[in-house]
């Protein structure tokens, strides 16, 4: 998982050598070799004592060398390390920076959603994705039940403070407008703050562990307003661009794997998941490799970012690609990305 603690690096000779080796690798798609390493670390040590170093790391598990070559290339322990400790960031600025502002102009937020994907796969080459912004939580303030004839109840909802909705529900036996009262007073205290999928789980909840000690007009309170309350909303959807940029990159040119891969993003579901769980953490979040947990994923890295307005988590945006990616340049663009998309719905509302 990101952020899982790894084995320390045993010194700053080595961390400084995996850094050049990832840096290499991820420029070249080719293993690295001692002379490269010597060059590229700017470490006045000779090629022996580079080889035994990578022996090191190799043990480690920090890098592996393939059977064709006397070059090394990082494992997904190596890039994790590499991620976490020596990545040095490159984020956008100035000419940059306000061309990354002047892309997300659009007015609708499902618009805005699709022009973030879209300038997401233009600018990193790879996948963008965007889950389409939740709405505002809708929560539940006060309820109340009117008597109606033949065994009905007007159920009244208020919402948000000023949305209004009824329901017409049936129940089992007739109650008198004392009792309907009563459980719209009981109701409201119990639950009234709450968003409503919060209401309706607390509502199952009361039924299922407190039933015996509730009475009965409690109890057929609790059922009516679980009749009355709206389904949850559903996982929000989200939008992709830049799938076909995946075609041929390093780890993803077999196409078996690209269908795969392609159909997780039709199908959404696996992939909603794991961009849910960037929707309650804070800031940068990278999968590398099987950390996704997800198969179809074990040769991609997503590095996703919630959009936040305020105090509401609206979703969470990202880019797909192989785990040889410039992870300087696609982390920060991620992070702008995200602020930037949580001001232009700011500035809409």
């Amino acid at each position: 998982m990101p952020g899982s603690k790894l084995p320390k690096i045993p010194n700053e000779r080595a961390q400084r050598l995996l850094k050049a080796l990832v840096d290499r690798y991820i420029r070249d798609g080719q293993p690295v070799g001692s002379k490269t390493l010597s060059r590229d670390s700017g470490l006045d040590i000779s090629p022996a004592t580079i080889r035994n170093v990578m022996t090191d790391l190799e043990e480690l598990g920090f890098v592996t060398a393939p059977h064709t070559s006397a070059g090394r290339i990082p494992t997904i322990k190596g890039y994790r390390f590499f991620v976490d400790t020596l990545v040095k960031l490159r984020p956008p600025k100035g000419e940059e920076l306000q061309l990354f502002q002047e892309a997300l102009q659009d007015a609708d937020p499902q618009a805005l959603a699709l022009s973030a994907s879209n300038f997401l796969s233009a600018v990193t080459q790879l996948a963008g994705v965007v889950t389409v912004p939740r709405r505002a939580q809708t929560a539940l303030r006060q309820i109340e039940f009117l008597p109606l004839s033949e065994r009905r109840v007007l159920v009244i909802l208020v919402l948000n403070d000023r949305d209004v909705q009824n329901k017409l529900i049936h129940v089992n036996r007739d109650y008198t407008e004392e009792e309907l009262r009563q459980a719209g007073n009981y109701l409201t205290e119990k639950f009234g703050g709450l968003d409503l999928a919060q209401a309706r789980r607390q509502l199952l909840k009361e039924l299922r562990d407190t039933r015996e000690s509730m009475n009965a007009l409690m109890i057929d309170a609790v059922e009516m307003a679980h009749q009355a309350l709206p389904d949850t909303v559903p996982e929000p959807e989200f939008v992709v661009a830049g799938e076909t940029n995946l075609m041929g990159l390093e780890g993803l040119a077999d196409m078996d794997k690209l269908k795969r891969l392609f159909e997780a993003f039709s199908q959404q579901q696996e992939m909603l998941h794991l961009l849910d769980q960037s929707l309650h953490m804070h800031g940068v979040q990278i999968f590398i490799g099987q950390e996704s947990g997800y198969q179809v994923l074990d040769e991609c890295s997503v590095v996703t970012a919630p959009y936040t307005t305020e105090d509401d988590t609206m979703g969470v945006l990202g880019v797909i690609g192989p785990t040889r990616m410039a992870y300087e340049r696609v982390i920060p663009i991620v992070d702008v990305t995200a602020k930037l998309l949580a001001s232009a719905l700011k500035s809409r509302n």
